[in-house]
C-alpha cells in the first residue's frame, strides 16, 4: 500500500507539472461536487489520479473533489480520498502553496478521519513529501533539509507566523473576528493567505509557519444568520473545509505532534470522510504549541 500510494502521488505530481503548458490555468471550468470552481488543471489532475488506479486493477473505492465517490472492482477493502490539487490557485499560478493530498481508510458506509491508515501530502512545485501509516509511530519525508518533524516553539499571538483562510468566507467577517490578531502579529510576527489547508497544515510541520486558523464553520454554527453572507461570497455554496481538503495533512499533524482541532477546540477525527453537506464541513485551529492553540481559542471574537 505504501509503495501504490507513493507512486500514485508522484504521478498526479508529474501529470501536472507535464500538462502545464497544455491546459488554461485561469478561468474556471465547471464546478465541483462541493461547489467550489474547478479549473482546467482540476481535471487533468483528477483524470490522472483515477486511470492510474483503474489500470492497477484492484478493487478499491475511490473519492475525489470534483466526481465524489466511485468503485473500482466488487469488493473495495479501502477507499482512496484524494484532493489531487490541495491549492489549485497556487499551483495555476506556479507557486509553492499547492499539495497533493491522499489519505486511505478501510472502506466503509461511514469511514471518518480516525479510520485513515495511510496518509502522503506531495509538494506540487518542489516535489518535497510527507508520509506515514499506522505501521510507524511518526512521519516520513523527503527533500526537506534536516529531516521532519521541526516544529516551532512561538507561543505569543504578536510573534506567531500563520495563515488564514478568505475563499468562501466573507472578508468583513473574517475581519472581525480575528482582525485584531492580524494587527498585532502583522509586523512582529507574519501573516499568510495561501488557500490551501494542506499546505498551510503541513508548513506547521516544517517548522515555517506556526499556526493555521480557518474559522468559517463555526462561525455559521454559531450564527446561522450569517449562511446568506457564505452563499454569497461561495457563489450559492458553502465553502468551508471539505473532509478531502484536510484528511491527509490532520493525520500527519497528529503524527508530528501538531496541536490540531477543530474551532471549537474539539478533535478532528470524527469527521465523515464521505459526507460534504455544510454541518459536516469543519473548521480547524493548528497550532505548533499548545500554549499558542490555547491563545488562538481565546483571543478570537466568536
Amino acid at each position: 500500500m505504501k509503495a501504490l500510494i507513493q507512486e500514485l502521488s508522484h504521478h498526479i505530481r508529474d501529470v501536472i507539472r507535464r500538462g502545464r503548458g497544455s491546459v488554461p490555468n485561469r478561468y474556471t471550468s465547471g464546478i465541483a461536487k462541493g461547489g467550489d470552481a474547478e479549473f482546467p488543471v482540476d481535471r487533468l489532475a483528477e483524470d490522472a489520479a483515477w486511470e492510474f488506479l483503474k489500470k492497477r486493477e484492484i478493487s478499491v473505492a475511490v473519492y475525489t473533489e470534483s466526481e465524489g465517490l466511485r468503485v473500482i472492482g466488487d469488493d473495495p477493502r479501502y477507499v482512496f480520498v484524494i484532493d489531487p490539487i490541495d491549492g489549485t490557485r497556487g499551483a495555476a499560478a506556479d507557486f509553492e502553496m499547492a499539495c497533493v493530498s491522499i489519505a486511505v481508510a478501510r472502506f466503509s458506509e461511514t469511514p471518518t478521519i480516525g479510520d485513515i491508515e495511510f496518509a502522503i501530502l506531495q509538494e506540487i512545485k518542489t516535489g518535497n513529501w510527507i508520509y506515514a501509516d499506522e505501521s510507524t509511530s511518526g512521519i516520513e519525508s523527503a527533500g526537506y533539509e534536516g529531516g521532519l518533524p521541526q516544529l516551532g516553539t512561538t507561543t505569543s499571538l504578536e510573534r506567531m507566523f500563520w495563515t488564514l483562510e478568505f475563499n468562501g468566507h466573507p472578508a468583513s467577517l473574517m475581519i472581525q473576528s480575528y482582525g485584531h490578531l492580524i494587527d498585532a502579529s502583522a509586523n512582529r510576527g507574519g501573516v499568510y493567505v495561501v488557500n490551501s489547508a494542506s499546505f498551510s497544515i503541513s508548513r506547521i510541520i516544517t517548522g515555517q509557519m506556526d499556526a493555521y486558523v480557518d474559522i468559517g464553520n463555526r462561525l455559521l454554527r454559531d450564527h446561522p444568520e450569517t449562511e446568506v453572507d457564505f452563499r454569497r461570497v461561495g457563489h450559492g455554496n458553502i465553502l468551508h473545509l471539505f473532509p478531502y481538503d484536510i484528511a491527509a495533512s490532520v493525520y500527519l499533524a497528529e503524527r508530528a505532534g501538531v496541536i490540531i482541532t477543530d474551532a471549537y477546540g474539539a478533535s478532528l477525527r470524527s469527521t465523515l470522510l464521505l459526507d460534504i453537506s455544510p454541518m459536516n464541513q469543519r473548521s480547524c485551529v493548528a497550532a505548533c504549541t499548545a500554549e499558542l492553540h490555547k491563545g488562538l481559542l481565546d483571543s478570537i471574537r466568536w
